[in-house]
């Protein structure tokens, strides 16, 4: 990589400070972060990781489609649950940024982190969901 290629991807990373990369090419996920988008009007931007520079999103593939992930200066900070309280913690909405800061919070958070994981394996049975949003299956 030269000199302009390399100075270009480190400032493409760098300009994601607080940026929340879900999955573009599902109806589910893409009407959930509208909802919470109109509603809370988050500070955090969201943007399909589809539309991330390609550098990032290719060093986390496994966790985009599986998860959001909350990234800050081309680093994850947060993927699940985390990175929606994250989401709706940077809203001016009071009502949005409490419950983001309640889903930090054991055991609120361990909670969330369950639903979220239900929620993201079965998003293609979700309304606006479809055969592209479901997982590839995963033994664990």
């Amino acid at each position: 990589m030269d000199d302009t290629a390399r100075n270009s991807a480190s400032a493409g990373a760098t300009e994601l400070r607080n940026v929340l990369a879900f999955d573009g090419d599902c109806g589910f996920c893409q009407a959930a972060v509208r909802q919470m988008q109109l509603r809370a009007r988050p500070r955090t931007k969201a943007v399909a990781w589809q539309n991330l520079p390609p550098e990032l999103p290719q060093a986390h593939l496994g966790r985009l489609d599986r998860e959001v992930l909350l990234f800050d200066g081309g680093q994850v900070r947060y993927g699940g649950a985390p990175a929606l309280a994250g989401f709706l913690g940077s809203s001016p909405v009071r009502r949005y940024r409490l419950i983001g800061n309640c889903l930090r919070l054991p055991p609120i958070s361990l909670a969330a982190h369950v639903i979220y994981r239900a929620v993201a394996r079965n998003r293609h049975r979700m309304p606006g969901g479809t055969a592209a949003c479901s997982l590839p299956r995963i033994t664990d």
